[in-house]
């Protein structure tokens, strides 16, 4: 009996702790101009991931422009409502949860941190035109029961100008969808977010600079997190909330932390071990602590055979030795 005892107990300490270690393993699921089929997701599966974003796109004319244009026969079926009805569907009926993280794209690729209007009348006219679009998807979160749906994706400027309006638009939100919120910031926009208390998660788009070496050491990656480390996770304790890597990951290239956000095309060396060290370094540093929820790897495509791979200097793990980094880690949380 004392052994059955014993054995019980040490069965519910194990089953606590893995609950209080299971995070959020996910990845960027990319809008692509087609359905998504059982195929693509058993990849997704093989790296252990338990969610995925799934992200619908809206676009602007310029940094300047009110109108947020969604939903349109011209877009890729990915990037519509009904394809990012069909990819949840596909993804939850394998088990994997969904964070609904509708986007905007401006013109040419202008970073939407800098969407601001001119004058008063334009700002009016971009909160009407951003509302609709974000309470549609909204709808779709509550409709297809997703876990977490995301209300806006690196938007400092009109983040920091409106500051009333996201506050009300957080509320008719919340009368739309039941389930979480989060808000992904850029990493150097969260912490003048004034909206933390009003949502679940704080989110994060995670490209923090770290060093400027070549190809930096995981010592070197780790101690170069220390500080922005430190301040998240006071923000954390701050504000009651966990901290959600709404997006990270790092290029294959050399430098590949000193600025982890580039999206442009340049020629850097491809560097493989840049790339598996930057990763190993953020889950060791981040994925044990109690106040970090998780995060989703920038990015995933549809397509896996035909992406990545050792000549690839772009942010995707897939066919990459950074795979096989995320898979072991994602099957231990």
């Amino acid at each position: 009996m004392k052994k059955f005892g014993l054995l019980l107990l040490c069965f519910l300490q194990f089953s606590c702790s893995s609950q209080i270690k299971e995070k959020i393993n996910g990845v960027s699921f990319v809008a692509s101009r087609e359905e998504v089929a059982q195929e693509h997701v058993e990849e997704v599966l093989k790296v252990h991931a338990n969610h995925a974003a799934v992200m619908p796109f809206a676009f602007t004319r310029d940094i300047h422009s009110p109108e947020v244009i969604f939903d349109t026969d011209r877009q890729w079926f990915g990037e519509t409502k009904l394809g990012a009805k069909q990819y949840i569907g596909l993804l939850k009926k394998n088990g994997i949860k969904i964070m609904l993280k509708p986007q905007i794209w401006i013109w040419r690729g202008e970073y939407t941190g800098t969407l601001k209007m001119k004058s008063e009348e334009d700002w009016k006219a971009l909160e009407a035109s951003y509302r609709k679009f974000i309470l549609s998807y909204a709808k779709l979160a509550e409709e297809t029961r997703v876990s977490i749906f995301c209300i806006g994706t690196e938007l400092e400027q009109f983040v920091k100008n409106r500051p009333d309006y996201w506050k009300r638009l957080i509320g008719e939100i919340r009368k739309e969808y039941s389930g979480k919120l989060t808000y992904a910031a850029n990493w150097d926009e969260y912490p003048r977010v004034t909206f933390w208390e009003q949502l679940d998660y704080i989110g994060i788009d995670a490209y923090f600079p770290l060093s400027e070496e070549e190809s930096p050491t995981i010592e070197q990656l780790k101690q170069g997190w220390q500080r922005w480390k430190t301040a998240i996770s006071e923000l954390a304790d701050q504000k009651q909330r966990p901290i959600l890597f709404t997006e990270y990951g790092y290029r294959s290239m050399d430098y590949t932390a000193k600025k982890p956000w580039l999206v442009d095309h340049n020629e850097e060396k491809v560097n493989l071990e840049a790339q598996v060290n930057a990763t190993k370094a953020i889950f060791e540093e981040f994925w044990d602590e109690d106040w970090f929820a998780g995060g989703y790897v920038w990015k995933w495509f549809i397509r896996h055979n035909e992406v990545g791979g050792g000549k690839d200097n772009r942010f995707t793990p897939q066919n990459k030795p950074a795979q096989e980094i995320i898979s072991a880690h994602y099957k231990m949380y």
